[in-house]
């Protein structure tokens, strides 16, 4: 029987504790990539092919994957330090404009000349998806990109209270980075956050201190189907508590949508709820809750109150369109909101 949280009065203390994320460093890597958008309506039909006609009315670019976690910990606060690896291209210079924009550095990126800066673009009319084009390479880094990267991470690690890894199946979290991660970290006493992707087996990323798949993933991770947890009645802690051994992490936190999430550890588990009031777009909000999770830890929060916090956090980004940090403020007034 899971353990339920004492929301009200873990509310009520994460209110008080809210200051004590400001300026924790949190260091994130992963794949980065370029969300574009181009808006307009489409009123007739091309001429030289059967295909719609969008009159462009207006242009878009935000941050995507790991740069999302980053400027998520960055309007939460905190200090991101991101490291990535771009390509040497427009989408490059782009990306760093908006990191500029959102108080993240890019002092740490690492450019490759063999593969393109992941972008992708959506061709919307209204709110429809027309086409999307992506521009990507979807393969593990070179030696040598690699181990640009391991030195990012050794660089700044003196300067890290905790660490995050991102992994969208790009290519920046392979086997080598995640094993030099975990050594360089842990030589350091410092905490590594997984966020897996479903494409990896689980034993890549044994050894990290806690890991946060959605349910989908869990099953992915752990090598069952869908079918397999209905038709042999498998629990969710089941799935938790074999991934957690599978890994070895301390912690496996698992998120479930509207059904919140659950945290395992040491044979104990405590479900956290939602605080989704409304829901217009859960893109990015798994990125928010990783970055709300590692503030919360840097800060010597429990992994309950991290858990809450994340959750209230990810309350407010759902209730908005694409990949949109989730500010302090409206952070604050989005826990009060729940007084009324």
């Amino acid at each position: 029987m899971a353990k339920k949280t004492a929301t009200n009065d873990l509310k009520n203390k994460i209110i008080k504790q809210l200051p004590s994320l400001e300026n924790k460093r949190v260091m994130i890597i992963g794949d980065i990539g370029l969300d574009e958008y181009v808006m307009g309506q489409v009123r007739r039909i091309s001429p030289e092919a059967p295909v719609p006609v969008l009159d462009v009315e207006a242009e878009d670019s935000r941050l995507g994957l790991s740069g999302n976690v980053a400027q998520n910990i960055s309007s939460l606060g905190g200090y991101p330090i991101l490291i990535s690896v771009v390509g040497q291209d427009s989408g490059a210079e782009s990306l760093r404009q908006l990191l500029k924009l959102n108080k993240v550095e890019s002092d740490f990126l690492v450019v490759d000349q063999n593969r393109p800066t992941t972008r992708k673009t959506r061709i919307m009319a209204q709110h429809h998806h027309l086409v999307r084009v992506d521009y990507e390479l979807r393969h593990f880094l070179d030696e040598v990109v690699a181990t640009k990267v391991i030195a990012q991470v050794q660089n700044a690690m003196e300067q890290t209270d905790i660490v995050i890894l991102q992994d969208y199946a790009k290519g920046v979290i392979g086997r080598k980075i995640i094993e030099n991660v975990i050594q360089i970290a842990h030589s350091k006493n410092k905490k590594v956050l997984m966020d897996p992707h479903r494409t990896n087996p689980a034993s890549i990323y044994e050894g990290v201190d806690l890991i946060k798949p959605n349910f989908d993933e869990s099953l992915s991770l752990v090598g069952m189907t869908y079918e397999d947890f209905k038709l042999h009645k498998k629990s969710i802690k089941e799935v938790g508590e074999l991934l957690r051994a599978k890994v070895k992490s301390e912690y496996v936190i698992l998120t479930q949508g509207k059904e919140g999430m659950s945290i395992f550890s040491n044979n104990e588990e405590i479900q956290v709820p939602t605080y989704a009031r409304q829901v217009f777009d859960v893109t990015g909000a798994g990125d928010t809750v990783i970055a709300a999770i590692s503030l919360g830890m840097a800060a010597g929060w429990s992994i309950e109150e991290s858990c809450v916090l994340a959750n209230f956090a990810a309350g407010v980004v759902v209730g908005k369109v694409g990949c949109v940090p989730c500010g302090i403020t409206e952070l604050q007034d989005y826990i009060h909101s729940f007084d009324e």
